[in-house]
């Protein structure tokens, strides 16, 4: 079969390919908005299937792969900054507390649609305003969810404590995604 990802994230991209899978990357266009009645950790399942539902009529022989990722804490999304100062305001609301990275994928085949969710929480020391604006300026968090990747500088430094999957942090989790697509 044929593999599709849909997404553009380097991560995802990276993710998959170490995972033995042969895929290429498709694009879909999807005005990503959260219902007000979805809660918090329903969320990134709702955008990832909204996003399978948004391609194309499947061939037969295709799998299509989408993912979306959900930053929250204290029942407040944090989605991608808008700019600089965004990403200032979301990373001290973060600083010295413990959030949920949601990571939600949908598989869709033909004939058939499996979507699950993983999550994890992020515990962070105290940032200061320096070690925020350093991060900020050197890596350029901006296509994150919360205005961070776990991989980077500030996931090095600054998380104290996590549980769950390092790679639904990160974006996708492998677990999952190899799990359905060795049973399809």
């Amino acid at each position: 079969m044929k593999l599709l990802l849909a997404s553009q994230s380097p991560r995802r991209k990276e993710l998959l390919s170490s995972l033995g899978f042969d895929f290429e990357v498709v694009k879909i266009e999807c005005e990503e908005i959260v219902p007000e009645h979805i809660q918090v950790g329903e969320a990134a399942a709702y955008l990832s299937e909204l996003k399978a539902d948004s391609f194309r009529k499947l061939e037969e022989n295709e799998v299509l792969l989408t993912a979306d990722t959900v930053v929250a804490i204290d029942n407040q999304f944090l989605g991608k900054p808008q700019n600089e100062g965004d990403a200032i305001k979301m990373l001290q609301l973060l600083s010295g507390k413990t959030h949920q990275v949601y990571t939600g994928i949908t598989i869709k085949t033909l004939d058939k649609t499996i979507t699950e969710t993983d999550v994890a929480d992020v515990e962070f020391e105290e940032l200061t305003i320096d070690e925020i604006k350093y991060y900020i300026q050197n890596y350029k968090p901006f296509d994150k969810a919360g205005s961070y990747g776990i991989q980077e500088w500030l996931g090095m430094t600054k998380i104290k404590k996590m549980t769950g999957s390092f790679y639904t942090i990160m974006g996708l989790p492998t677990h999952l995604v190899y799990k359905i697509l060795k049973e399809i």
